[in-house]
């Protein structure tokens, strides 16, 4: 019997489906710009996004370290300083000399869709490099995290089935253009990974690591939840819902400023809320050492507190 053998490589629309060449093509535009980390506490990832030397990372991942060994795939070793971390964000920032770094571009998770193929670049049990992907399997997750006695929920959190595994932490989550969405945080589960969405208010705590070393947040002192309005005041304010104020820290400003457990807070500073999320979207570090008025319902009826935030001490 004669056998023939074709080893003539086929065109690449014939040889890779699109997907697959959807998949390359975010990895051979990202991976020179994610980086292997060596820490005291372990390994993780990082992503370059200056070409001056700044690198995103997690907080968790660069905890109990100073300075962290960065190795790319070029072949480059450079040790990196933790000029920022923000545990409540779980985002950290991190500064090499090198100023030839291949910055990736940062991308806009609000604008991800259910379904959407998204790629994880990192380097998993010090594997680096590895490059997995999947699709997004919920946006608007929330993950809890904490820094001493404060805990805080990271809003908006993305949830995907590409393999992420530990050493993934740091590292890019990428749409299929190769811009970062997320920076890979946790592993939930067999195909349940978690990341830190980019977005406006990731942005910010970009920013302010990169510049200050810190991010600043405002804190009332109170602990709340969602309640939704009576049908009449409802109507009257056109919103369904406040958040209701379920215990006030003493000797905090909300106690100062007289806030009662009960009391049911609809907007602040004139803008409507009705989560949690969106009381901590408005009371934010630039607030802090300023009069901020509270519009609540009392016993059905509408007033406004004045109360005077304080910096978060974490």
């Amino acid at each position: 019997m004669d056998l023939t053998f074709v080893s003539e490589p086929l065109p690449d629309e014939e040889a890779f489906d699109a997907y697959s060449q959807a998949v390359m093509r975010v990895a051979e535009r990202l991976s020179p710009s994610v980086a292997s980390l060596r820490a005291r506490g372990g390994g993780g990832s990082a992503v370059a996004i200056t070409p001056d030397g700044f690198l995103l990372t997690s907080a968790h991942v660069v905890q109990r370290s100073r300075k962290v060994r960065a190795s790319f795939t070029d072949g480059r070793e450079l040790m990196a300083e933790v000029i920022g971390s923000d545990p409540l964000s779980d985002l950290a920032v991190l500064r090499t000399s090198d100023d030839s770094l291949h910055p990736a571009t940062l991308g806009d998770a609000e604008k991800l869709r259910v379904g959407q193929l998204v790629v994880a670049i990192g380097n998993p049990h010090g594997f680096s490099g590895s490059v997995t992907a999947g699709v997004v399997s919920a946006i608007g997750r929330s993950l809890p995290t904490r820094s001493g006695a404060a805990t805080r929920w990271v809003d908006n959190v993305i949830q995907t089935d590409a393999a992420l595994n530990p050493g993934n932490s740091g590292g890019a989550l990428a749409d299929g253009l190769g811009r970062v969405v997320g920076i890979n945080t946790a592993v939930a589960g067999v195909g349940l990974g978690l990341a830190v969405p980019v977005n406006d208010a990731t942005r910010k705590v970009i920013g302010s690591l990169m510049t200050e070393g810190r991010y600043r947040r405002a804190w009332i002192g109170i602990a709340g939840g969602p309640r939704p309005l009576p049908p009449r005041l409802a109507a009257a304010l056109e919103q369904r819902g406040g958040v209701e104020v379920v215990e006030v820290i003493a000797d905090s400003p909300a106690a100062q400023a007289g806030l009662r457990a009960e009391d049911l807070i609809v907007a602040v500073n004139g803008s409507r809320v009705q989560r949690v999320e969106d009381l901590m979207r408005e009371i934010t570090g630039e607030l802090v050492g300023e009069t901020v008025r509270l519009d609540v319902i009392r016993e059905g009826r509408e007033r406004a507190v004045e109360v005077v935030p304080v910096e978060l001490q974490v």
